[in-house]
């Protein structure tokens, strides 16, 4: 067995990728205060083709050199924008027709192994700060709360994971 050379892995190039079929998906970062984590969300968004990343609140926005280091690139391939209030840009989802879906720990919230997404709705998923988690002002207006199933000693996953697995999840329950 060898490991394949970049140029056979065949990838999109920026412009195809923008006119790409996307999971109808839509990333809201509710005050994400690293960096590193903002940078490595957007790669994570491109591997997955989702629609669009929305950053709110304390969420740093490209340019910067410490989200660039952990995107590499995709800050270029992945529709973003910025919105100040994060009820501001879920009350905007809604008016879209998105299903809006915090991932927490909440009274209520559903095991992700149980959740099932429509295939004929559009989501936008909530993600909070790496501390807080998500603003309570937020989840007085989401749909439905996700929790990921964990069986250690520690309280939560790193943001990045929560993303990576959820986007899994939702990619394999939607296609």
């Amino acid at each position: 067995m060898r490991k394949l050379k970049l140029e056979e892995l065949d990838r999109l190039s920026v412009t195809d990728f923008k006119s790409a079929e996307k999971l109808p998906i839509v990333l809201v970062l509710d005050s994400v205060r690293s960096m590193n984590n903002v940078g490595s969300i957007f790669r994570t968004s491109d591997a997955f083709a989702i629609e669009k990343l929305i950053l709110c609140g304390i969420t740093a926005t490209p340019p910067h050199r410490d989200i660039e280091k952990t995107a590499l690139g995709a800050t270029k391939t992945v529709v973003w924008e910025y919105f100040t209030d994060t009820t501001e840009a879920i009350k905007k989802l809604k008016k879209q027709g998105y299903s809006i879906v915090a991932i927490e720990q909440a009274d209520g919230s559903m095991d992700l192994c149980q959740y099932k997404p429509d295939r004929t709705k559009k989501y936008a998923l909530v993600f909070g700060n790496e501390v807080f988690g998500v603003s309570d002002t937020a989840m007085e207006l989401v749909n439905e709360c996700i929790e990921i199933p964990q069986f250690g000693t520690k309280h939560s996953f790193n943001i990045v994971v929560s993303a990576g697995i959820v986007l899994w999840d939702f990619y394999v329950k939607l296609k």
